[in-house]
């Protein structure tokens, strides 16, 4: 006897509803795709800057984590488009904002857009320059080629940029258009500098003489 198959968009809506049942009386933690040794490299690096980017916020883990690191007077665009689903809401945008609001350090701006449209939304403004960035989002190579072309001409003179899923490591293979884009794109850019590689984050940062200066 055949069984009636469900459409994938019934699935998705009951696994919402669920989520959100379980977040909202405290049983559901905020997830990540980033290892503990990767978060612990970001807020190094991030410790103590004032203009950050973050494209991909998912749950809100690695914001929340740059919120924390970065200088009291800092401000943190968190950037992703959380589109709403069928029931009206994205539940991993009111997770993230749960997440973020655990710390009342520096500010932090939720841009609901993609990447490349941000940086944009950024250069219009004419805002200061970016002084860490950490790249999250869409890894297929049009998106991360988008992301990295809007978003590089913004990062100034001593910013640094990290991306995650840029690289293989001896704990996993990462076989994703962003880990390819990294090594034939921007690993050869000459304005940028490797400076750290972390499991799969790889963290570059923009040469002196090059770029608009960070605010300090």
């Amino acid at each position: 006897m055949l069984r009636a198959v469900k459409p994938l968009w019934v699935s998705c809506r009951r696994r919402t509803i669920v989520r959100a049942g379980l977040w909202s009386v405290g049983l559901y933690e905020a997830e990540t795709q980033t290892t503990a040794t990767e978060r612990n490299c970001l807020a190094r690096h991030a410790h103590g800057r004032k203009r950050l980017v973050e494209i991909g916020v998912f749950n809100g883990v690695t914001t929340l984590l740059l919120r924390q690191a970065m200088h009291p007077d800092g401000v943190l665009w968190a950037i992703d488009p959380f589109p709403p689903g069928r029931l009206g809401f994205n539940i991993d945008e009111l997770i993230s904002r749960s997440q973020v609001a655990k710390s009342a350090n520096g500010t932090v701006e939720l841009i609901k857009t993609t990447g490349a449209a941000a940086a944009t939304w950024y250069a219009d403004r004419k805002l200061p320059a970016v002084d860490f960035m950490f790249v999250d989002g869409d890894h297929s190579w049009a998106g991360i080629d988008a992301d990295w072309r809007g978003w590089r001409p913004l990062i100034g003179v001593g910013g640094l940029i990290a991306l995650h899923d840029s690289r293989s490591w001896s704990g996993r293979e990462v076989t994703l258009d962003s880990a390819r884009y990294t090594a034939e794109v921007i690993r050869q850019d000459g304005e940028f500098e490797v400076i750290d590689e972390v499991e799969s984050v790889t963290v570059l940062r923009r040469r002196n003489g090059v770029g608009r200066p960070c605010v300090r």
